[in-house]
């Protein structure tokens, strides 16, 4: 594994490219967490997500605005998904949230992956777009029983999840889509009293970093089986101490000449409920190196963040202390990452190469 003097990426911040808009009530507990992607004509925008009054969430369009190669803010241009569907809302919660967006070149398709935050919490689904503005829901995510892990993945919440951009070949050799999710544990937040479970040969109850699959040719025969995954593995899990609570995926995953680079956040604290916001948390950026022909074989990993929350745009908001990554693109040759903060604010960061 690599330590942080050797990892061969790092991470300089830019400043805030988007907070809340006064007098907006879609935006009044804050703009966080963004997807990205680039319409038709090349245009680069992002997909924040969007809390308004009473932490109900929704997915915006805002068109990045760029000043000397670098993002220094954003115009807002509407809402482009709203928690309309029945299994987006509960009686006392409601939000399609975080979105994670992988532009798809074999598909020709941007895929967001959205937390659905429906009756029973937080649970992964799938929409489809050509040009960011219209998307078509594909639905919830629904786990192939592998009879290996002696457990039904689909009894569980799960959050964190996003496609890979080009097609992988599967453990049992198919080329196929992959997409990394995080499974939540502990089935006592849907039902009291059934406590943690977990898959058959998974020693460590923390949430960690899982990988599934779904065959190439299943998807271009019919674009809904990008909601059919199979083939589950454990990726990753906590290993450092700005990670002792749990780790979770962040943008979709970069072909870099190393193997795929997979920036994550790494989690400290204490976590009350998946359905309260949380307060005594801290979330930090880390990234590793996954090899390019197998993506669950981890090659190198930061031991310590990239970055942390620092700044007082990181250290104070809805929940405190929190930068959390969740989109990269590249600009003129520099690739900058979008991250939120504090669940209030976005910031942008310079990722740089820095060569052994």
């Amino acid at each position: 594994m690599s330590t942080p003097a050797n990892f061969p990426y790092t991470l300089t911040r830019m400043g805030v490219i988007m907070t809340p808009e006064e007098g907006n009530d879609l935006e009044a507990e804050g703009v966080l967490n963004p997807g990205s992607g680039h319409t038709p004509d090349g245009t680069l925008y992002l997909l924040p997500r969007l809390v308004a009054t009473g932490n109900v969430s929704r997915v915006g369009l805002a068109k990045v605005i760029i000043t000397d190669g670098v993002p220094t803010g954003v115009e807002r241009d509407g809402v482009v998904l709203e928690p309309d569907q029945g299994w987006e809302r509960g009686a006392n919660n409601a939000g399609v949230e975080d979105p994670r967006v992988t532009f798809i070149p074999r598909l020709r398709l941007h895929v967001m992956t959205y937390v659905a935050y429906g009756p029973l919490g937080p649970r992964t689904a799938v929409a489809v777009s050509s040009d960011l503005r219209e998307w078509r829901r594909l639905g919830p995510v629904l786990f192939k029983y592998d009879e290996a892990l002696d457990m039904d993945l689909n009894l569980f919440h799960n959050k964190d999840t996003v496609f890979f951009p080009e097609p992988v070949t599967s453990p049992d050799g198919v080329e196929s889509f992959a997409v990394l999710h995080r499974p939540m544990w502990d089935l006592g937040e849907v039902k009291p009293g059934e406590g943690i479970r977990v898959p058959a040969g998974v020693t460590d109850t923390r949430q960690s970093i899982w990988i599934s699959y779904i065959p190439v040719a299943d998807v271009l025969a019919d674009i809904t089986k990008l909601t059919f995954w199979s083939g589950h593995r454990f990726l990753a899990g906590p290993e450092f101490p700005f990670e002792a609570l749990k780790i979770g995926g962040g943008p979709a995953p970069l072909r870099v000449p190393e193997g795929w680079l997979l920036m994550h956040h790494g989690v400290t604290g204490t976590i009350d409920s998946a359905f309260s916001q949380q307060q005594k948390v801290n979330y930090s950026a880390g990234a590793m190196i996954l090899d390019a022909d197998d993506p669950t074989i981890v090659l190198a990993r930061t031991s310590e963040p990239l970055l942390k929350a620092e700044t007082p745009d990181e250290i104070s908001g809805i929940v405190p202390n929190v930068v959390f990554p969740t989109a990269i693109e590249e600009i003129d040759g520099v690739r900058f990452v979008f991250y939120g903060m504090a669940d209030s604010k976005i910031g942008v960061a310079r990722l740089d190469h820095v060569p052994a």
